[in-house]
């Protein structure tokens, strides 16, 4: 079973950064989706970053509310993906989960179980 543990939240103050890291039990290789969602209080989970690998290469999708200020990439070397997040906002505040699909028909999807991130004023 594919396992993903997200790390790297915290407090931090406005304007702050944080680095989340999003490792996985498996050879990450074998997704072609990943990326970051996030939940805050009251609200639906939202869309934050996604990398793609496709034979032609690498893409990168951000949503517009951290376009610019977050970054997101993958190291398939320690199966980890990661989500540097800089000129943090008080809401940025939210739990933070990583998803990842297999590349291999039916193309499961997978979810971690979150990591907490607080942005105070």
């Amino acid at each position: 079973q594919v396992q993903l543990v997200e790390s790297g939240g915290g407090l931090v103050q406005a304007g702050g950064s944080l680095r989340l890291s999003c490792a996985a039990s498996t050879n990450i290789s074998t997704f072609n989706v990943m990326g970051w969602f996030r939940q805050a209080p009251g609200k639906q989970r939202e869309f934050v970053a996604s990398i793609l690998t496709r034979t032609s290469g690498i893409s990168t999708n951000y949503a517009d509310s951290v376009k610019g200020r977050f970054t997101i990439s993958r190291e398939n070397a320690k199966n980890t993906m990661f989500l540097q997040m800089n000129s943090l906002k008080p809401e940025d505040t939210a739990v933070y989960y990583c998803r990842a699909v297999l590349s291999f028909l039916p193309k499961p999807e997978y979810w971690g179980p979150g990591t907490q991130v607080t942005v105070s004023h």
